[in-house]
């Protein structure tokens, strides 16, 4: 049975545990602490970070988004690849944009006191920019992956959940309907609770 290495709040990985569940497929999970990673998981990625799927070919997966298309390239009876189908170049446009600018200044936002803090509210403005822009898109259409959630949503909510949680007052009285409601709707659904 293939075995993902996963760490519960880590958005990388829920990604990836959201796609190995709406494919239905089987895997061992096992849980690590990032503050002390096990030297059997540091043997099968020496990246060390989360997650991690080791297959059961052998092929390891050391990226979400490689994880996300293995699983349901295996099964989609969501149709969560749908989008995928329709213009990969946006998918992965979409993709580089979500874990590259946005991620960075998720991160120094969130974690200002590990960075300059300072810089914290800048970086957040620069996270506004792309924020809007998916609120755009959810007021043109009920998901971000088109008629229905499918991969960008499921790629997307749980940082959109980490920008919300650095400062969840403020965040909920920002002017972003659409977007307030494709989140709760998520937080309160069972597929996160799973």
């Amino acid at each position: 049975m293939p075995i993902l290495w996963s760490f519960r709040r880590c958005p990388y990985a829920m990604r990836a545990r959201l796609a190995i569940v709406s494919s239905q497929q089987q895997v061992e999970l096992r849980e690590i602490l990032l503050r002390d990673k096990p030297d059997v998981f540091i043997s099968v990625s020496p990246k060390a970070t989360v997650p991690v799927l080791q297959c059961d070919d052998g092929k390891v997966l050391e990226e979400s988004r490689e994880i996300m298309f293995w699983a349901l390239g295996r099964n989609d009876p969501d149709g969560w690849l749908n989008v995928w189908h329709e213009n990969p170049a946006y998918v992965l446009q979409f993709f580089d944009r979500l874990d590259g600018s946005f991620k960075t200044d998720l991160d120094r936002y969130k974690y200002a006191s590990r960075y300059d803090v300072d810089a914290a509210l800048t970086h957040r403005d620069a996270g506004i920019v792309f924020i809007t822009e998916l609120d755009k898109i959810l007021s043109r259409q009920p998901a971000l992956s088109g008629a229905k959630m499918g991969l960008l949503d499921f790629a997307s909510l749980p940082f959109l959940r980490q920008f919300r949680i650095a400062d969840i007052e403020w965040f909920d009285a920002q002017a972003w309907p659409d977007l307030h409601r494709w989140l709760q709707a998520f937080l309160g659904s069972s597929r996160f609770d799973r």
